[in-house]
């Protein structure tokens, strides 16, 4: 009985993906995202997409562009005790014609409504060319905003998934400020070129301190995992690509009046200049 109980919750989960996704996108086109052709199709056999991103015990880079990457299979083969390893199988990915996969259909839906638009907006004309910090902190910000104000339309303000999805913006910017002063402090202790047992007891500490100050973040968040990805040095600079420039960005939303039209408009802007301001 059990079990059939919550096959039927995870069939009502995928109809309602499957009908709220031409829906987001259509308030996409109305916000000037370009077009894509991304989730127009559902793919039963592929789950998600299987990235394995390692570095040094004692490297940490600026973004997953300095990880180093391994992808196309489940599992991770690394060996975890020479290099710090995230095991990452993505929901989805930007790449013009992105399935549906299992687990996105799957997913709660206010993930799916920030995974939807966070994946399109990438694909714009601007934002193509940008380097990672800069692509994926305007990404996030424009996932967020854009499932929230489908929310509102499609929900009304006093749900409860307009509400879970609006405070969204301001709980990233708090999971951004630990991730950003952790990675100074990470970098700061690698640059003191101190003996390697001593910086990995110290390494150590650090890494306990930012999962302290994460797991403090309240209300949980429902469309991003509060925490880092992973607890070492590939899953600090993998969050970093995301958070380095978002609070230039959140604040560049507050300054066009915390409204989504002006504030996307920005965001595109920013590309230009590769540089985001309020």
């Amino acid at each position: 009985m059990k079990a059939a109980i919550l096959l039927l919750a995870a069939a009502g989960a995928q109809a309602q993906t499957g009908d709220v996704i031409p829906e987001i996108k259509e308030l996409q086109r109305k916000l000037g995202f370009d077009h894509t052709r991304n989730f127009e199709h559902r793919s039963d056999h592929q789950r998600a997409f299987y990235r394995c991103y390692y570095t040094g015990k004692l490297e940490l880079p600026a973004s997953y562009d300095g990880l180093r990457l391994k992808q196309g299979t489940e599992g991770c083969s690394v060996d975890e005790s020479k290099y710090d390893v995230f095991y990452y199988p993505a929901e989805a990915v930007a790449n013009g014609s992105a399935p549906v996969t299992t687990s996105l259909a799957a997913a709660p839906l206010e993930r799916v409504l920030v995974v939807v638009p966070h994946e399109d907006f990438h694909e714009s004309r601007e934002a193509r060319k940008a380097p990672p910090p800069l692509d994926e902190a305007s990404a996030t910000l424009a996932g967020f905003l854009t499932a929230a104000e489908f929310a509102r339309q499609r929900y009304g303000e006093t749900s409860e998934v307009y509400q879970n999805l609006s405070r969204e913006p301001e709980l990233f910017l708090r999971k951004a400020e630990i991730v950003n002063r952790y990675h100074a402090k990470v970098s700061e202790l690698y640059a003191a070129k101190l003996n390697r047992e001593t910086a990995l007891v110290q390494k150590v500490r650090l890494f306990v301190e930012a999962q302290r100050e994460c797991e403090a973040i309240q209300p949980d968040p429902r469309a991003f995992n509060k925490c880092l990805s992973a607890p070492n040095n590939a899953g600090l600079a993998f969050d970093f690509t995301y958070t380095r420039h978002y609070p230039r960005f959140y604040e560049l939303y507050q300054s066009n009046g915390r409204q989504i039209g002006p504030t996307l408009d920005a965001l595109r802007r920013a590309f230009v200049s590769n540089e985001p301001r309020p």
